[in-house]
C-alpha cells in the first residue's frame, strides 16, 4: 500500500482530497516576478513531502481517543484465548478485566526514528497488520516466558467499567495483616514485572528492538515489501518467523513454524523443535524447543464463509490458541475471543507518541488497553493467520489432538487447515510467502484445485 493511498478500512471521504496535497506542496514553491510559482522540489523530494503530509493527516485522524463502549451480555459466556468468563459474576468479570488488560496492545506510533529506505517516522495509515502480528507474537512470548495465569500487576487495579455491565468491587492484591505482601510474593512479582517490561521493550519503535517496526519492515524486504506498503496476514506470518530466528540471542528455546498449503506437517515441526543433546548428556531424548505455529488461511471467497464460524469459535476456546491476525477488509485487527456472534479484538488503529524503550522504567500504560471491542463475525475478512503455542513436546502432541478435533466441527467440505503426518514438499524455512496455497482434502494425495480461474478468486491470500 502506498502512503498516499486511502487508509485501510477508511472510505475515500475520510482522507484528505488530492487537491489538498497539491495545494499544500505548491504553496511551498517560490514566487517569480510575474507572480507565477516554480515547482518547489524535484519529483523525489515532492514524494517525500507528500508522504510527510499524508503521515501528518493520518496521525491526526488516528490520534483521537475512542471512547465508545462495546456492550457485553451478562448471560452469555465470553471466551478469550482458551478461558471462559460469565460477566454476571463479579469475580469472573474482574478476572476477565485483568486478563484483557494484560494483553499487549501494539498500535500506530508517531515520532520514531526514520525507517530505512523511507522518510517515514510513523506507521499511521499503513502498519496495522504489522501491529496485529506484533500482538500475536507478544501473546506467545508472554506464555513462553511468564508463569501460567500471570496477569500484569497494574491490571489488578483496573476498576473503571468499560464493558457496559454492572460495576463490581476490585478484588485487589492479597495482603498480610500488616498491609504488606509476603516477601516471596513480592519477589516473584518483581521478577515477572521485569520480564514483562523486557518483552514490551522488544516491540518498541526503535531499530534495536528485535520485534519492533524497524526490524519487521527490514525482514519484509525479502518479500518485496517496504515501509508504507500494505502487509497481508500470510506475509506477516513469515516476517514474524524470520524476526524470531534473528532474535535467538534475546529469545532462547523458541522457534516459529509457518504452515504450508494450509497444512501443519508434524515431522517438520518436530524437526524444528528437537534440539540435539549436549555433549556428554545421557538423556533419553533430544531437548525440545517451544514453538509458535502460524497458519495462514482463507475462510471463504470475497466474504467469510459462515460455515467456518463454529470452527473459529472452537479454536479460540483452546488454551493453545494465541489469537488471530486478520480484521475486516483492509483494516487489520487482532482477534482474541468472542461472545455469541461477535468477535472480541484489540485495535491497532490508534496513533500514540513513541515511547523511548531505551530509558529505564519507561511508561507501560500505553502498551495495554482496558477497552475491549467487538465486531460481528459477518464483517470478518476471510484472509487471516491463526496462531498457536506449545511449550513442550507433550503440549505439541495435545495441540495436534485438540486442534484436529476443533477443525472437524465444520460442516464445510474443505477444512480450514489440516494437521498431517509427514513433511512438506519443501523446507518451510525457505518457502516464500507467495507460495502458500490451500489444501483441499485430508487425503494423502492432497488433491489441489486445477481450475485456475476459480482458484484465483477463492484461494488467493492477501
Amino acid at each position: 500500500m502506498n502512503p498516499s493511498s486511502p487508509c485501510e478500512g477508511q472510505s475515500p471521504e475520510g482522507d484528505p482530497p488530492d487537491d489538498w496535497f497539491h495545494l499544500s506542496t505548491m504553496s511551498l514553491g517560490t514566487q517569480g516576478s510575474d507572480g507565477s510559482r516554480d515547482d518547489p522540489e524535484e519529483p523525489e523530494e515532492r514524494g517525500r513531502l507528500k508522504s510527510k503530509l499524508v503521515s501528518a493527516w493520518n496521525n491526526v485522524k488516528y490520534g483521537w481517543s475512542f471512547k465508545s463502549k462495546a456492550r457485553f451480555s451478562k448471560t452469555s459466556p465470553l471466551t478469550m484465548l482458551g478461558q471462559s468468563y460469565l460477566l454476571s459474576h463479579g469475580v469472573e468479570r474482574e478476572c476477565f478485566r485483568k486478563a484483557f488488560a494484560t494483553l499487549l496492545w501494539l498500535t500506530y506510533r508517531r515520532g520514531f526514528p526514520q525507517l530505512d529506505g523511507s522518510s517515514l517516522t510513523t506507521d499511521s495509515g499503513w502498519g496495522c497488520m504489522l501491529r496485529s502480528g506484533q500482538m500475536l507474537l507478544a501473546q506467545g512470548l508472554l506464555l513462553h516466558l511468564l508463569p501460567p495465569g500471570w496477569t500484569w500487576l497494574s491490571a489488578n487495579h483496573v476498576s473503571k467499567d468499560d464493558m457496559g455491565v454492572q460495576e463490581s468491587r476490585s478484588l485487589g492484591p492479597e495482603v498480610t495483616k500488616k498491609g504488606r505482601r509476603k516477601s516471596i510474593v513480592s519477589f516473584l512479582e518483581s521478577r515477572t514485572e521485569v520480564t514483562h517490561r523486557r518483552v514490551v521493550s522488544w516491540f518498541g519503535d526503535h531499530p534495536i528492538a528485535p520485534f519492533g517496526l524497524h526490524q519487521l519492515v527490514e525482514q519484509g524486504t525479502s518479500a518485496g515489501k517496504k515501509a508504507g506498503d500494505w502487509y497481508g496476514p500470510s506475509i506477516v506470518a513469515h516476517i514474524l518467523r524470520k524476526a524470531v530466528d534473528a532474535a535467538s540471542a534475546e529469545v532462547s528455546n523458541l522457534t516459529v513454524y509457518v504452515a504450508q498449503d494450509c497444512t501443519v506437517y508434524i515431522d517438520d515441526v518436530v524437526r524444528l523443535c528437537e534440539r540435539p543433546l549436549s555433549e556428554g548428556s545421557t538423556g533419553p531424548s533430544p531437548a525440545w524447543k517451544s514453538v509458535i505455529i502460524l497458519v495462514p488461511v482463507r475462510l471463504g471467497g470475497e466474504v467469510l464463509n459462515t460455515t467456518y464460524i463454529k470452527c473459529v469459535k472452537n479454536l479460540l476456546r483452546l488454551e493453545c490458541c494465541i489469537g488471530i491476525i486478520g480484521g475486516k477488509p483492509k483494516h487489520s485487527l487482532f482477534f482474541v475471543g468472542y461472545q455469541d456472534e461477535q468477535l472480541l479484538y484489540l485495535d491497532p488503529h490508534y496513533s500514540q507518541s513513541t515511547v523511548d524503550i531505551t530509558q529505564d522504567n519507561f511508561p507501560l500504560e500505553s502498551f495495554h488497553c482496558k477497552c475491549p471491542r467487538k465486531i460481528s463475525f459477518s464483517r470478518m475478512d476471510p484472509s487471516c493467520t491463526i496462531g498457536f503455542y506449545a511449550k513442550s513436546q507433550k503440549e505439541f502432541e495435545l495441540l495436534c489432538s485438540t486442534v484436529s478435533t476443533a477443525l472437524s466441527s465444520s460442516t464445510e467440505k474443505y477444512p480450514i487447515f489440516t494437521i498431517a503426518e509427514g513433511q512438506g514438499q519443501e523446507d518451510e524455512s525457505d518457502a516464500p510467502p507467495n507460495s502458500i496455497t490451500h489444501i483441499l482434502t485430508k487425503d494423502k494425495a492432497r488433491l489441489r484445485r486445477t481450475n485456475n480461474s476459480n482458484s484465483m478468486d477463492e484461494f488467493v491470500l492477501l
